[in-house]
């Protein structure tokens, strides 16, 4: 807070967005976006504020010229609230989306561009609450569908089986691959995601099989996190994700989807 004083363009009309871990869910975080006549000293109100000890992080949003109104900024803070529970990948901390103000059409247009400039911006910085969930599409072969889908990777572990595909940087356990049941004593990486899962019930057992079953397709941060809750144990996911056809691991195949560094 104290470096971000020392810049006047801070003190302008604008919106922010505070963001910080969600306690409840290891998966998740909790956003708040707000609007003010003077975007630091809102930062500086929130900073005091007990109900908003969650955040970690913020970005500030204004314009160089000066040309954003309360009405205006009004705007895109419902437009953001709204964006941010239409994603479902935080929890909106607002509680209600306020309502659009009144202004011109014209208005309307400018903001909405401006809206997808802030869409842009975000994600950049590190705050991925607007961004949709990738659809993950199931072809009838093994290839995959999109420019932004890698091929289906599979990963064994005991009985247990699994499918997933890394689509838009995410890597996606495919619904209906199963996990095993009972953790390995040593187990560390990602046990209390892979609990977190079973809590929302999007891990469910499978009666007298000593298996989970993931009831529908699950956004990890990377292959090993998925490799460690079918596992029940610490795997390196990089290696034990295979392509389907040509059993290339996941690292080898992911290398091979970069420029080639000597090109010139």
């Amino acid at each position: 807070m104290a470096d971000l004083a020392k810049r006047d363009e801070i003190t302008r009309t604008g919106i922010y967005v505070l963001a910080g871990p969600d306690p409840e869910n290891p998966m998740g975080e909790i956003v708040y976006v707000g609007e003010g006549d003077n975007v630091f000293r809102r930062l500086a109100q929130h900073d005091k504020d007990e109900k908003k000890e969650f955040w970690t992080r913020c970005v500030g949003v204004i314009s160089k010229d000066l040309n954003l109104t309360k009405a205006h900024v009004r705007y895109l803070e419902s437009r953001l609230i709204e964006k941010g529970n239409a994603a479902g990948r935080a929890a909106i901390h607002n509680g209600t989306t306020p309502p659009l103000p009144p202004i011109p059409e014209s208005d309307v247009a400018d903001m909405e561009g401006f809206l997808e400039y802030i869409e842009l911006m975000l994600p950049v910085l590190g705050f991925s609450f607007l961004k949709p969930k990738p659809t993950v599409s199931r072809p009838a072969g093994d290839e995959a569908s999109g420019e932004d889908e890698s091929p289906i990777f599979e990963f064994s572990s005991g009985d247990a089986k699994a499918s997933a595909k890394e689509i838009g940087g995410e890597f996606v356990v495919l619904k209906g691959s199963t996990a095993t049941l009972a953790p390995r004593p040593s187990w560390t990486s990602y046990r209390e995601l892979r609990q977190q899962l079973i809590d929302d019930k999007k891990l469910t057992e499978v009666p007298g099989k000593g298996l989970l079953l993931f009831v529908e397709d699950i956004y990890l941060s990377s292959p090993s996190a998925g490799a460690a809750i079918v596992a029940a144990g610490n795997t390196n996911g990089r290696a034990a994700w295979k392509t389907i056809d040509t059993r290339q691991s996941y690292g080898d195949w992911h290398q091979s989807q970069l420029p080639d560094s000597d090109d010139e």
